[in-house]
Order: structure tokens, then sequence, then C-alpha cells
């Protein structure tokens, strides 16, 4: 068994796991408004945020000089004493690292080329700082870490496949403590880009709504300490597919979907009744919830409570996966009410089919949640987090 010992988190929500908790359970994100500045042509869009200072990363780690980067330490350093303990028990060669993102540095090296075509300098560029391996890179040189170190970039699936991985270096024997996790930034490329494929909504996402529009896009990072050692909250299973149907749209089937959370079942030795709650993905644009409803109306009808908290922390791209997975380990481990689908703004999708959606909050009554990551090019993962036996 693999277990979660340690989470950090930055997110719309919140800069720690009190406020994040809390924020949670009351439906406020206090990082989630319009912003100027990311939209050509138009003069704001709704983003999810991670409000105030972030730590500063010096001279000595000049080349990872990210806001990317400076998500990770801000997640970091709400667990740094479990990392140290678990890097001083086990050596700094048997822990790895394994991230997922899909920006990484990509907003500083926007920044650099609007510089250099407007002659003006641009002294802070180091080209690694947009590689999309940068993130496991700098996490591992600023540990000291000798162990595997690298980044999975599979869209909104990343970090959820980047916690798969670590699991799987666990059990192969490779290392005895994995930190896994991920990280994505406000950048003007993606958020333009999902306009473009209008995708984006104009106003805070609606998931599961009757007149959605599209993604919230937000920023966010999390980070978790695997280990063999007992904790609180075990993976209990995880399933990875790809069913390669189309670039951005998913399969109108969701066959990917169900062969991933079936995988996850699965490999937990469990069966739909078991679940207590679902984190979908609930993107909030028409074809992912209309198939994403059917995928659990399926495989759980409508005894199984779910919801999506993407208009919490927006779309937070591929810091998503991790970002869900944490959120579930704080409702395992804090007991906290399981979040509804807030429809007091906008009418509920009747036409959906009917798979559990919360409209209020009810206790979490069986401690297993199901987390959903589907993302372009029906790369799907599916996380299955509960408190240990």
């Amino acid at each position: 068994m693999i277990y979660i010992s340690a989470v950090g988190m930055v997110n719309a929500l919140g800069n720690s796991a009190d406020e994040i908790a809390a924020n949670l359970t009351a439906g406020r994100a206090p990082g989630m408004h319009r912003r100027s500045g990311w939209l050509q042509g138009l003069p704001d869009a709704v983003l999810g945020g991670v409000e105030g200072e972030l730590p500063t990363i010096p001279d000595s780690h000049s080349a990872h000089r990210t806001r990317n980067n400076q998500l990770l330490l801000a997640a970091l350093a709400q667990i740094r004493p479990e990392v140290d303990e678990a890097i001083a028990r086990v050596g700094r060669d048997r822990v790895a690292v394994v991230l997922g993102t899909s920006t990484s540095g990509l907003d500083e090296g926007d920044e650099h080329v609007r510089r250099t075509l407007n002659g003006e300098d641009s002294p802070r560029w180091q080209y690694p700082q947009q590689e999309l391996g940068d993130p496991s890179r700098f996490l591992a040189s600023w540990l000291a870490l000798d162990g595997p170190a690298y980044t999975l970039s599979t869209a909104c699936s990343s970090s959820a496949r980047a916690i798969v991985s670590g699991r799987r270096l666990i059990e192969a024997g490779l290392v005895d403590i994995a930190l896994v996790g991920g990280a994505d930034t406000l950048s003007r490329m993606p958020v333009n880009g999902f306009n473009s494929l209008e995708s984006l909504s104009p106003t805070l996402c609606e998931p599961f709504g009757r007149d959605r529009r599209g993604i919230t896009i937000g920023e966010a990072a999390a980070l978790m300490v695997l280990t063999r050692e007992p904790a609180s909250v075990a993976l209990l299973g995880a399933g990875e597919s790809s069913d390669a149907y189309h670039i951005s749209a998913p399969h109108p089937e969701g066959e990917g979907a169900i062969r991933a959370i079936t995988q996850a079942l699965n490999d937990a030795g469990l069966t739909p009744d078991d679940i207590g709650y679902i984190n979908l993905h609930g993107t909030a644009t028409p074809l992912n919830d209309r198939i994403e409803s059917q995928v659990v109306h399926d495989l759980f009808g409508e005894r199984v409570p779910c919801s999506s908290t993407k208009h919490l922390t927006g779309h937070t791209l591929g810091a998503a996966g991790v970002t869900e997975a944490a959120l579930s380990w704080l409702i395992l481990t804090r007991a906290l009410p399981l979040p509804p689908q807030d429809f007091s703004r906008y009418a509920p999708d009747d036409a959906l089919p009917p798979c559990g959606v919360l409209h209020e909050s009810v206790p979490l009554k069986k401690p297993v949640i199901l987390s959903n990551s589907f993302a372009f090019g029906g790369n799907n993962a599916s996380i299955l987090l509960g408190r240990a036996p």
C-alpha cells in the first residue's frame, strides 16, 4: 500500500491548508475574479489566481526563476519538515521528484519575446525557465536530491499521472519516497488559446449548467509525499487510458474515461458502491460535462455524490489532477462536508444524464474518493484516495 504522508497546496481558494479548507467549506474563492491584460482585444477575463507574495528564488537558481517554480516553493514550504525528515531517513538518492505541468515558465518566455520585439532589454530571461522539464529539475536541485526527477506534460492529466508515476517508482523499488505534484501558472498563451477555441467562458465557469460556455483558467501548485510508511490517507488505486479520439474533444461514448475509472476500481479492489464521492473533471465545456455525466451515470447511476470544484479553483490545467486530489485529501483528513455544485448563479442542465451532482453540501458517508482528470488527446487518469484501514 502506498500512503500520502503530507500535502502542500496553493490555489485560488487560499495559500494554506487551513485557508483552503475553510474556503472550500464556505464555497468562496478569493482568487477567482476578473483580471485585465490577459486577453488580446478584450479588456478583462475571469481567471483564478494565487493571491499574495510568493517565495523568492535566489540568484543561485536564477535559471529557474519563474512564477511556476515560486508556486512550487510555496506548496513545499507547507510540508518542508516532512520532506526533510523523509530525505534524512531514506537518503537523497532514494527520493524521486515527479511533477506535471502544461506551462512551466511559458509566461516568462512570452514576456521575453515581448521585450525583445519592442527593443527592450530582457536581463532576467534564461532559456531553461520555459522548458517543461524545469519544475522537477528545479525542485530536485533546491532539495539537493539525487534520485529520479522528471516532468510529465499530458495537458490536464499531467499531475494526476505524476502521482501514478511516483507510486510506480516506489512499487518498483527504485525509490522509497516520491515527491509528486504539479504547478501551472497563468499565461497569455493558454488563456488566448482556449479563447480561440471558443472554450473560455466570458464569466465564471458554470459546471453542469444549462448555459455553460467553457472553462475558467486558474493557476495552482500542490505537492504530495508518497511513501510506504502508514499514514491516514492511502492511494488506493489508479487508472490511466489514452483513447486518442480527437486532439481536443472527448470520445463521444467516453470510452477512455470509462477505462480509466474501471481500471482504478479494479486496481483498488473496489466496486462503485464503495465510493463516497467523485470529484468530477467538470470543466464546464458543453462536451466534457455531457460525456462525463453519461460516463458516471453508466458506471455509478445516481447513488454516488459528485461535483466539480473548478468554479472555486479555475481549471488549473497541468496542476488540476493533483490540486483536486489534494482537495480530496483535505476532505478525508478533516472530515469536511462535500462541496456542492453552486447553482445559485445559473440553472442546472436538466438535459444531462442524472449522475448524483450535489445541489447542497452533505457529509462524506464512505471514506473513499474518486478524482477524475480527462485531458486533450483523450489522455485520462482516475485516482482513488481513501482513509487508511
